[in-house]
């Protein structure tokens, strides 16, 4: 489970991050990040549709995925805001190929950013 500090939890958040932020799409994953101005974070929000499965199936993904997360936060910035979306296929993926996936699409977004795209 994230920490309350790391979850992302205003739909304003979720907007920005995903109309302003760099998207990385992988097969399971879209991955939305976006750098804002407060330092608390980063802060991680999951969203998980009905195109996922039924809703046992969608809360078993985001729990995953939260958890894989969490992991991951030490490699964030501060003021990183991310969206993790499920893809339908997400159902069906391990944990490991879901880290793996977060983990490559949070490098891609990251090149992206240094190189200013």
């Amino acid at each position: 489970m994230l920490p309350a500090r790391n979850r992302m939890k205003r739909s304003t958040e979720f907007d920005n991050t995903v109309r302003f932020g760099i998207r990385a799409v992988q097969p399971d994953l879209v991955i939305h990040a976006h750098r804002g101005v407060d330092e608390t974070g980063p802060r991680v929000g999951v969203v998980v549709t009905k195109a996922v499965g039924s809703a046992v199936e969608r809360h078993r993904v985001a729990r995953r995925l939260r958890h894989v997360a969490r992991r991951l936060l030490t490699d964030m910035d501060r003021r990183e805001l991310v969206v993790i979306r499920a893809l339908a296929s997400s159902r069906c993926a391990t944990s490991t190929r879901l880290e793996e996936q977060l983990k490559a699409g949070l490098r891609r977004i990251h090149e992206r950013t240094r190189t200013g795209r």
